[in-house]
């Protein structure tokens, strides 16, 4: 197994336990709370490490070991999981949830914290293992390794995960989160089996302030990381405006169960799977600029048909098409991002893009909640159930016909 195969092997791997977790944050949280804003507010605290440690874990990244600092991260994970499934069994069996507060504040809160806990070591994890991946292929080869990263992610995370967890789920709740432990044990394993060197050549370290001044200064040179970088942040907040909104939708309005609802996820993995074993492909026969223009016009349509989706196949079809063109784009969006940062400062520039690009995804999931509790005051709830997804729709378009030309501009600006 090459070095590249193996860090794609523990990427899907940890991505594995993330997509089992896809579905047992939000399902478990509704268990306890009926409402929406407070079952947003679990994944809110596995997002809101993004805005807060996104500029820290920049620096760590390009002062240390990127291999030891992944194993560190995924290892803290695997702890929070564990103590996630210990505090869920604990509990049971669950009361009925209520309509306002929640029915077991102490699990909630137990939730609540190993969320944030998991997203902290992720932000850290994450920055490390995107930057590592230029050290495992040369730069003509980007677009090729980062589809076959995030297909294998897309397969266990977006396919097989939401599956796995929903079926766990219904077979016994802790079980959602106890599997994850082991996922990240066995991604430790594969990742401390790497060898190379994985940490940035630097001379100088002059301080953590002018160290995030660099990053800083270099992203602001680039008018194109600038547009890239914001154009993702809305993208994103409007992915999680949805990301509560489709689990209350799934209950309440299709009736769906665990299982119909997993498999219904799964529907944005094929997807997300074509899209990034595609996007190389596509990125050559369009050029970059047109991929990137016609992909981002093409979400907004996908919000917008989720909420018009009769029955779970439909809306399957959606998260297909939202997924595809999502990855598409990814595929460009990093290839260029990779090849444009110097090493020395991969990192720093890393975390200031994925700080504007992943720091919006807490507001996304609060706006999720605040438009369906304020939509219920004067819609009926199943009509409530639908705002966000119009509001994501809709912001899509909105942010398209904004960024459609500073795209050209941008990379005309590369090109000279």
């Amino acid at each position: 197994m090459t070095a590249l195969q193996r860090f794609i092997a523990a990427s899907g791997m940890t991505n594995l336990a993330d997509g089992v977790a896809v579905v047992a944050w939000g399902w478990i949280a509704s268990l306890l709370t009926r409402d929406a804003l407070l079952v947003a507010l679990v994944p809110v605290a596995l997002r809101l490490p993004w805005a807060l440690f996104a500029l820290p874990a920049g620096v760590v990244t390009d002062r240390v070991d990127r291999r030891r600092l992944i194993l560190a991260m995924d290892g803290v994970r695997a702890l929070a999981f564990l103590g996630a499934a210990i505090a869920l069994g604990l509990a049971l069996p669950l009361a009925p949830a209520p309509a306002q507060g929640v029915s077991a504040p102490a699990l909630y809160a137990a939730l609540v914290a190993a969320a944030f806990v998991v997203g902290g070591a992720e932000v850290f994890r994450d920055n490390a293992a995107q930057t590592m991946l230029p050290a495992l292929v040369p730069p003509e080869r980007l677009e090729r390794a980062n589809g076959q990263l995030w297909s294998a992610e897309l397969l266990t995370n977006a396919l097989i995960g939401p599956v796995l967890g929903a079926f766990l789920i219904g077979l016994w709740l802790p079980l959602g989160f106890g599997l994850n432990a082991l996922a990240y044990g066995l991604a430790l394993l594969m990742v401390a089996g790497l060898a190379g060197r994985f940490r940035a050549t630097r001379r100088d370290r002059p301080g953590w302030r002018a160290e995030i001044g660099e990053g800083l200064a270099f992203l602001r040179g680039l008018p194109l990381l600038r547009t890239l970088a914001w154009t993702t942040g809305f993208w994103n907040l409007f992915h999680q405006m949805i990301v509560i909104g489709v689990v209350l939708h799934a209950q309440e309005n299709l009736g769906l169960s665990a299982e119909a609802y997993g498999l219904t996820l799964a529907g944005g993995a094929v997807g997300g799977i074509a899209g990034s074993l595609l996007g190389e492909r596509i990125a050559r026969a369009l050029g970059p600029v047109r991929t990137m223009q016609w992909m981002l016009a093409a979400s907004g349509p996908c919000f917008i048909a989720m909420a018009l989706a009769p029955g779970p196949w439909t809306l399957g079809l959606a998260f297909a098409a939202m997924e595809f063109s999502g990855f598409v784009w990814n595929v460009v969006s990093v290839s260029t991002r990779q090849r444009l940062i110097p090493d020395a400062l991969l990192g720093r520039v890393n975390s200031l893009y994925r700080l504007l690009a992943w720091g919006m995804m807490p507001l996304g999931l609060v706006l999720s909640g605040v438009v369906v509790s304020l939509g219920a005051t004067f819609l009926p709830r199943e009509s409530a159930l639908l705002l966000p997804f119009w509001g994501a729709g809709l912001g899509s378009l909105a942010v398209t016909a904004v960024v459609w030309g500073a795209i050209r501009r941008g990379f005309a600006g590369i090109s000279r």
